[in-house]
């Protein structure tokens, strides 16, 4: 005979990262009403949400990622978590809604971008679109087709980075010769010229410096220097 399920049984789970205290609790609250069966986790870093998925060993059924946290900024996060969640939905919650902000994480990997400031109904047709297997953008992101368009293009050519190579780029941003990158990652220094070479074919620049640049562009270092709300 088969037993009925608990009632407190969950269906799968979803992680929220955020280290504004007041706004995860409220996200989280909001998350917990609006999908009752399904388990929801928090954390404050990318460091620690990285963490809870190696010790949780299950994909998450959606990420619910703000773009300003203390060890990642910008698109940057995007790609990581990607990576991390085994390509999981990430739907990105901020206050940086500006146009060019939003079309960089959507060319990043992200499903979707609410911002902060949305009322209820808003994440509600934003999870039941990501759930349903599409995508939620507010028009700002076709509004900046228009404009400007080297940062979604730069997250782009960063997401094809594996994630070696993703490290060693972020080594090259701090400054580090070849051979502090070969002694820091335990590699080859041919190895890691290998890896240089790679990632500047694949982000299609010609220098340490022009790759150091699309880099900085993805963090977006101009509008982030407005704090989160």
């Amino acid at each position: 005979m088969t037993r009925p399920a608990k009632a407190d049984q969950k269906q799968g789970w979803l992680l929220i990262i955020d280290d504004h205290p007041l706004f995860c609790d409220a996200l989280e609250l909001t998350f917990r009403s609006m999908l009752p069966d399904v388990m929801v986790k928090t954390a404050d870093t990318l460091g620690k949400a990285k963490s809870m998925l190696a010790d949780t060993g299950s994909a998450p059924m959606l990420v619910a990622l703000d773009l300003n946290l203390p060890d990642v900024s910008g698109a940057e996060g995007v790609i990581e978590m990607t990576r991390a969640a085994q390509n999981a939905p990430i739907i990105v919650v901020s206050s940086l809604a500006d146009p060019k902000v939003i079309s960089t994480v959507a060319a990043s990997g992200a499903r979707g971008f609410v911002p902060k400031h949305s009322a209820r109904q808003v994440f509600e047709e934003a999870i039941a679109e990501i759930r349903a297997g599409r995508s939620y953008f507010p028009k700002a992101e076709a509004e900046a087709s228009d404009t400007d368009q080297t940062g979604p293009d730069a997250a782009e050519r960063l997401s094809l980075l594996t994630a070696q190579q993703a490290r060693i780029l972020q080594l090259i941003c701090e400054g580090k010769l070849n051979k502090q990158i070969a002694f820091e990652l335990s590699i080859a220094e041919t190895t890691v010229k290998a890896h240089i070479t790679a990632i500047m074919r694949k982000l299609g620049v010609q220098s340490r410096t022009q790759a150091v640049l699309v880099a900085q562009d993805v963090r977006f270092s101009s509008i982030l220097s407005q704090p989160e709300s």
